[in-house]
């Protein structure tokens, strides 16, 4: 299971995912905001996303990352690719994590993508099977990235040896 991790003192990289334009109307007009959706890692297992909204972009972006710093997550990782498959799901949000051989790089979309490069990973395929809305593939990129276990943890968790795990 994935766990929290305190991003305090680690040199995070950020990577801006999607950026949206929404507008409210009101008696007087449309009041335009800006919705940045950030994703930060130190590629080296730690990876976190968040969303920022305001009427300007940088500040979006800003509290994008700071949202992203509160709610990043250690991934456990076999080398450069992840231990095993892994579906993940949020809401209409459905992606497949599978690991891939050394050399093949990361074949995933543009916004599975940016989370998987951050994460470390060097080696994976992806591939979004419902929703293609960028909130709801991060949110479902994510579960699945919560639910990798190496093969110690597990053993840990069946209190047996590694050797033993089948």
């Amino acid at each position: 299971m994935a766990k929290k991790f305190d991003a305090a003192g680690v040199e995070l990289e950020e990577k801006l995912v999607v950026l949206n334009r929404v507008s409210k109307t009101v008696k007087g007009g449309r009041i335009a905001r800006f919705a940045a959706l950030m994703v930060v890692g130190d590629r080296d297992g730690h990876v976190g996303f968040g969303l920022g909204k305001a009427s300007e972009v940088p500040d979006a972006i800003r509290k994008g990352i700071e949202d992203a710093k509160k709610n990043m997550i250690k991934v456990s990782l076999n080398g450069n690719t992840i231990p095993h498959e892994v579906m993940g799901v949020y809401g209409a949000g459905k992606v497949l994590l599978k690991p891939a051989a050394e050399g093949t790089g990361i074949i995933a979309g543009g916004t599975v993508r940016a989370i998987l490069e951050l994460a470390g990973v060097k080696n994976i395929r992806a591939k979004c099977l419902r929703s293609s809305n960028p909130i709801n593939v991060v949110k479902a990129t994510f579960e699945g990235l919560k639910e990798l276990r190496t093969l110690e943890e597990v053993a840990a968790l069946r209190g047996i040896s590694a050797e033993n795990v089948k």
